[in-house]
């Protein structure tokens, strides 16, 4: 194989793919990438870690001659991030070895066989759709804070994707590590009715979020069976990421988002974030409650720590209903007001032990629900 890439082409391509690959691995292989040229200009890279597979074809300066060869992800990456600016890199292998030439540099790595690299073999994806990317980011955004890292309860680590109909025929993405809860709905996509219910694990959640930031402005075609799924970025010779789904199932989620709370706060979710946040400046990771305790139009965040003392601030808020106090973990709190881009959030709450719901407001897509603490 000889082939002639432009350096940023390069790079860009090789920083899509190689954070797929994990830094240590006890199967030598799978630290390497896939470097398939062919003789119409087009190379392609494939990364996987037996779960997910990225593959991204990027189109050559030149082929001299196609072939295949796999070599070290994270080495090349670093290579091509080091190389000057507008330089052609010369790819050439031989001798089980992959010449890297670039100006005045020369680097010799070694490289394994092309055919030890594993594939992820698709099988028949039925179900398929598009989704708008900058949908599919916004979705991604406002869940995977929840996503549970407990390896125990494995069906907790990641997005759970399921189509129901309601009102509407809509598709929701959940995620809950069993302490709160992020719900994003949106209209059912065309291709998407009949679906199976799947868990998107982490990981993938994660590099495709990566994929999504510069494709914003394009579709992604989601293509999945019930144990693998393909989103496809920037169409013809763009990013193909696949992965394996969670084998498990998701618990109903539904059963915990309250429908008779008729207490209803609203406030500032800005001012309400940054007094949160102040006043747990002071609290341990023992103490990481703060206590809210409201009354007509107004909130009184506290914090008591046996080590350092107490904090208190008040908010002005909209509240109407009898004055009563109910405790959170300050930073799920703070998690969940991060997500609210608007001047006003809902807190709907019931009592000291019941989970509250928390949204912008009764159209919003986005819904929240978060359990009390002890305080």
């Amino acid at each position: 194989m000889k082939a002639t890439i432009e350096r940023a082409t390069l790079l860009r391509c090789l920083s899509h793919v190689q954070s797929v690959v994990e830094r240590r691995n006890t199967i030598p292989i799978l630290s390497n990438v896939l470097i398939d040229a062919d003789a119409g200009g087009g190379v392609k890279v494939m990364a996987t870690d037996l779960d997910l597979q990225v593959v991204e074809t990027m189109t050559a300066a030149s082929v001299e001659s196609a072939g295949a060869i796999t070599v070290s992800a994270h080495l090349l990456f670093d290579i091509a991030r080091k190389l000057p600016d507008g330089s052609q890199v010369s790819l050439e292998t031989a001798d089980n070895r992959m010449v890297v030439k670039a100006g005045r540099s020369r680097f010799q790595l070694p490289t394994l066989p092309r055919d030890d690299f594993p594939v992820i073999v698709e099988g028949e994806l039925p179900t398929s759709f598009e989704l708008p990317a900058r949908e599919l980011a916004e979705m991604i955004d406002r869940t995977r804070f929840a996503i549970s890292t407990e390896e125990t309860r494995y069906y907790l680590n990641g997005i759970f994707l399921h189509v129901s109909d309601e009102a509407r025929p809509v598709l929701k993405a959940a995620a809950t590590d069993g302490h709160r809860l992020a719900r994003y709905t949106l209209d059912r996509p065309e291709g998407a009715e009949g679906m199976p219910d799947v868990i998107v694990p982490r990981k993938a959640v994660g590099e495709l979020r990566k994929l999504l930031e510069e494709a914003l402005d394009s579709n992604v075609q989601i293509d999945l069976s019930a144990s693998k799924i393909r989103f496809a970025l920037g169409g013809e010779g763009g990013v193909v990421l696949t992965s394996k789904l969670i084998d498990g199932t998701f618990p109903d989620y539904s059963r915990v988002i309250p429908t008779g709370n008729d207490k209803l706060l609203r406030l500032d979710p800005k001012a309400f974030f940054q007094g949160v946040d102040r006043v747990a400046t002071i609290a341990t990771e023992k103490t990481r409650a703060v206590k809210m305790g409201l009354d007509e139009d107004k909130v009184t965040l506290s914090v008591t720590s046996p080590d350092n003392g107490t904090a208190a601030e008040e908010i002005a808020a909209e509240y109407k209903s009898e004055g009563f106090e109910i405790g959170f973990n300050a930073n799920y709190l703070k998690d969940i007001l991060g997500q609210i881009d608007s001047d006003t959030v809902e807190l709907h709450l019931a009592d000291a032990g019941a989970p509250t719901l928390i949204r912008r407001d009764e159209n919003s897509p986005a819904l929240y629900v978060l359990m009390p603490m002890r305080v």
